[in-house]
């Protein structure tokens, strides 16, 4: 990859990639297959996180139990990506380093605040989730960089989590989608509310002033539609053939009371149980 610099492309579970080829928008002279190397494939739980392999396939992370119990919205969101014979192939890091904004991997790793494992000769750094994705199918990796590892919060038993999205049909990239966690304390107060949006602008964004809106306050369906309304001011969707801005924009919006709502209620059952 050193040698052959923005020549070289790195071949994963292909799911992203191949249709690329196929549509000659990317023309690599060489291919980097990672499917022979070792270590990249594994799911453990440490002090820190899941730590989750990025050639680890998209379904082995959604059967996972260890995922299912300690970061169940991570195997909610993968059950929306495409269909199960791509989830057989994909795998969890390809679809994050593929940086697709209408993606539900990257805004679980946004809404989690995940640790991303970059390799490159001989080196290691940790990225933060909100510094690795950039642009449009851009992320901070550097040309003879490959994610290695992946690390995502453990969810406190009973935090409240949902996964809501808008497509033309199963299967489709999202033409709009929300990941929502919500914690309540002692009270019954809202406490950490992580809102990330996917397919409303170039990147998966955080909406924050949705957060901070929510922040120690009781749950209810008012305050909730007024923390989902302040989205109206922070986001400017793009349009194309799926849907226009202002459909994205309305959509986003509706579709953030319905994850708020279930992750709500969710929160409630989980901690009567």
């Amino acid at each position: 990859m050193r040698r052959h610099g923005l020549d070289a492309k790195i071949l994963a579970g292909g799911q992203s990639l191949v249709p690329l080829l196929n549509l000659r928008l990317t023309k690599p002279k060489i291919l980097v297959d990672l499917n022979g190397v070792s270590g990249l494939d594994h799911i453990r739980e440490t002090s820190a996180g899941l730590r989750i392999g990025a050639m680890t396939r998209q379904s082995g992370v959604e059967r996972s139990a260890i995922v299912r119990e300690k970061c169940p919205v991570l195997a909610e969101a993968i059950r929306h990506i495409g269909h199960l014979a791509i989830r057989h192939r994909g795998t969890i890091g390809g679809s994050l380093v593929h940086a697709d904004p209408a993606a539900e991997l990257p805004a679980v790793a946004l809404a989690l605040d995940a640790k991303f494992e970059v390799l490159g000769d001989g080196m290691a750094r940790a990225v933060c989730a909100d510094e690795f994705f950039i642009d449009y199918l851009t992320t901070s990796l550097r040309p003879d960089e490959i994610l290695g590892e992946i690390i995502f919060p453990v969810l406190q038993p009973s935090s409240g989590y949902a996964v809501e999205e808008v497509a033309r049909r199963h299967g489709d990239f999202a033409v709009a989608g929300v990941v929502a966690v919500v914690d309540l304390d002692g009270e019954g107060k809202i406490i950490g509310p992580r809102v990330a949006l996917f397919g409303v602008a170039p990147t998966a964004v955080r909406a924050r002033a949705v957060e901070q809106a929510m922040i120690g306050q009781q749950p209810g369906n008012e305050l909730i539609r007024d923390a989902a309304a302040l989205l109206r001011d922070m986001l400017d969707p793009p349009g194309d053939i799926r849907a226009s801005s202002a459909y994205r924009k309305r959509a986003a919006a509706v579709l953030t009371v319905r994850a708020l709502t279930k992750a709500v209620q969710l929160c409630h059952t989980r901690r009567l149980s």
